[in-house]
């Protein structure tokens, strides 16, 4: 019998038998050959030029905030008085030194007539009493009745001096009591009015819940 040599696959033989088909590994898809409008001159393909990306937006310019101006203070009108606010010691040097020139006054235009000083004396405690702080609010009862007896040493009979000066200043505060405790009672009545406004705005302000 014949016997068939097999020969080592290395010499590129193959063996006797039915042929086996193998499966071929797929090819990888061609690219499609661009065409000659996207070529250059020298037959080169010219790439696409990409889109533009997302611009950055400039930065925002600050600018400086606008410098408030304070309005000025408006100006006193023909009709509205002053509202000043005067210390306790200032209250009293206020109410001093109107009566002192109050009290000279007299003395030269209506010859030392005690009726229009304690006519003049009124409005200054008024005054005197409207225009201290509210701290101090308690001290315009006390500084009006010195001031009354300041205003009283330029009016008060004294010829022979020192001595009968006191005596006379005495005798006026004696005989005009009456315009003294009017203008104290003034003072009072509106420290009083000013003091109960202060308490009651006070509540209110503590009644108001926080926001």
């Amino acid at each position: 019998m014949e016997q068939y040599r097999t020969l080592s696959p290395q010499y590129g033989t193959r063996q006797h038998g039915p042929r086996r088909d193998r499966p071929r590994p797929p090819r990888p898809p061609r690219q499609p050959v661009p065409s000659q409008a996207g070529r250059g001159a020298g037959g080169e393909p010219v790439r696409a030029a990409r889109p533009p990306g997302p611009q950055r937006r400039p930065a925002p310019v600050r600018r400086p905030a606008p410098v408030r101006r304070l309005a000025p203070a408006p100006a006193l009108t023909a009709g509205r008085l002053p509202n000043p606010r005067l210390t306790g010691l200032g209250s009293g040097l206020f109410c001093a030194v109107v009566m002192f020139l109050l009290g000279a006054l007299c003395s030269a235009l209506f010859g030392a007539s005690l009726t229009a000083y304690g006519v003049l004396f009124l409005p200054v405690c008024a005054l005197t009493a409207r225009w201290v702080r509210r701290g101090d609010l308690m001290t315009a009862p006390v500084v009006v009745p010195i001031a009354f007896a300041v205003g009283l040493l330029p009016l008060a009979d004294g010829e022979g001096g020192t001595g009968s000066r006191l005596m006379g200043l005495m005798t006026a505060l004696a005989t005009q009591a009456g315009w003294l405790y009017g203008g104290t009672l003034i003072a009072g009545l509106i420290v009083i009015v000013r003091r109960i406004r202060l308490v009651r705005r006070r509540r209110t302000a503590g009644a108001r819940p926080p926001v």
